[in-house]
């Protein structure tokens, strides 16, 4: 096998590491709360809505840190490392305890940011200016069919199940600990790709200073780190403050907001409404899956038009809102108030229309399809405006998600759905204004760069 198959292989092992791993975590996220309400324990007294707060509350802090780990001990380590802590948080599960929960969150939370990091790196050192849109898209397909394989294997365990006990629980969590397992242990069959002359070169005499280095020599090293990780550090403040990612900020701060509602509290409403009959619970997992068609269809057909983009960013942002505001009228006339806060028994409230199953797995397409819109072209615009600078760019991209992820899994233990949809409403409205701004920035840019180039 050449050095590009061989780069494209590693390129599938990676995507089918992480389909596995969170095929096994994002079904955990989508089912963990309605799994906590029907504990019968008076040990364990936790909030699924809280432990994603505070796990993206950690993963923001924890960016700033995560290149060094990465340098230190190598991706394929940190892959590994990170997904057995995730396997980690899911067996907690199995048997579950207030405080090993949380601590489970704090430590899944320092995971996920080397994990994206590692992950970073191993696609950017496979890949090429001419493969890299190619390698993305590719993992990018076989991350999102981790929505249909795990709520899939929901949707049959629980079918018809009115009660979830602590025998389906524990049947769940083991499978999917060892689910997500088999996906850590993959990231051992990524090998080394053949280096280029320059790169390869700096990677060769790297190695071998660490290598040959001891004592004094280790702490120069550390050192070396600590300024590496300053540098990030400071570079990605500078960046914060430019006008261009000011205004990014709110469209960025907006997917963290839609992300929380989409993973973690649109499945419990659903599973929830007692009015969808005995098979609300399984419905949850129909609704992943249709939430994953609609962020593989979206990202096939809009990452394609990035590649022309003769129209701009910003129809599809547009599209994207208007996706979304489709989508929740529809969930506000659909489903109950009180839905993301209903005890284990659920609630026998309807809202303003007879609640359908159909209209609800409609508005899970809407959501992962207008989600995909607002992604894509944020992905686009910041690798376009901040091209010299990408890593701290998307360190920025990623603090702000994760933050406004974790404030909104904060209110949603305390929010009703239509509070919830209004927030979601104002934010989204506003975020697609700044990003149409900003689109205007990156025009000129690109036109001074024409005009240049003439």
């Amino acid at each position: 096998m050449g050095p590009e198959g061989k780069k494209l292989l590693n390129i599938v092992i990676l995507g089918l590491g992480f389909m596995f791993m969170f095929t096994a975590f994002q079904t955990c996220g989508n089912i963990e709360q309605t799994i906590i309400k029907s504990f019968n324990s008076s040990e364990f007294h936790g909030s699924g809505y809280t432990s994603m707060a505070i796990i993206y509350g950690v993963f923001s802090a924890s960016n700033l840190m995560a290149p060094s780990v990465v340098t230190v001990i190598g991706p394929q380590i940190s892959m590994f490392v990170s997904g057995l802590i995730y396997s980690g948080y899911i067996a907690m599960f199995i048997h579950p305890l207030t405080w090993s929960f949380y601590t489970a969150s704090v430590l899944v939370g320092v995971a996920a940011a080397v994990l994206w990091t590692a992950q970073g790196n191993v696609l950017a050192i496979n890949s090429t200016d001419n493969t890299i849109g190619r390698n993305s898209g590719i993992f990018w397909s076989l991350l999102q069919f981790s929505l249909f394989f795990g709520n899939l294997y929901i949707y049959c365990a629980w079918h018809g199940h009115v009660h979830i006990t602590d025998k389906d629980r524990r049947t769940v969590f083991i499978s999917l600990t060892v689910i997500s397992l088999v996906g850590c242990f993959l990231f051992f069959l990524i090998r080394k790709p053949d280096p280029e002359p320059l790169s390869g070169s700096e990677v060769t005499e790297s190695l071998l200073q660490t290598e040959s280095t001891e004592g004094s020599t280790s702490s120069s090293s550390q050192s070396g780190l600590c300024s590496q990780a300053l540098d990030a550090f400071v570079k990605a403040c500078k960046m914060f403050v430019t006008k261009e990612m000011l205004l990014l900020s709110i469209s960025i701060g907006y997917t963290g907001l839609e992300l929380t509602f989409y993973s973690g509290v649109y499945g419990t409403c659903i599973g929830a409404m007692n009015l969808f009959g005995t098979d609300a619970r399984s419905l949850i997992g129909i609704s992943g899956i249709c939430i994953g068609a609609g962020e593989i269809l979206g990202g096939g057909i809009f990452g394609m038009l990035n590649k022309n983009n003769r129209f701009g960013r910003n129809p599809v942002v547009l599209l994207g809102l208007i996706t979304h505001f489709v989508a929740f009228f529809l969930i506000f006339l659909n489903i109950a108030s009180d839905a993301p806060l209903a005890p284990e028994e659920g609630t026998d409230l309807r809202a303003f229309i007879n609640p359908s199953v159909g209209v609800a797995l409609l508005c899970s397409f809407l959501l992962g399809l207008g989600d995909s819109c607002f992604n894509t072209q944020l992905l686009s615009i910041i690798g376009f405006l901040f091209r010299d600078n990408s890593a701290p760019a998307f360190a920025v991209f990623k603090f702000i998600q994760s933050i406004m992820a974790a404030v909104a899994f904060f209110y949603s233990n305390y929010l009703l759905l239509h509070w919830q949809l209004l927030i979601l409403i104002i934010v989204g409205f506003l975020g697609s204004i700044s990003f149409f701004a900003a689109e205007l920035i990156a025009e000129a840019k690109r036109q001074d760069s024409d005009y240049g180039s003439i």
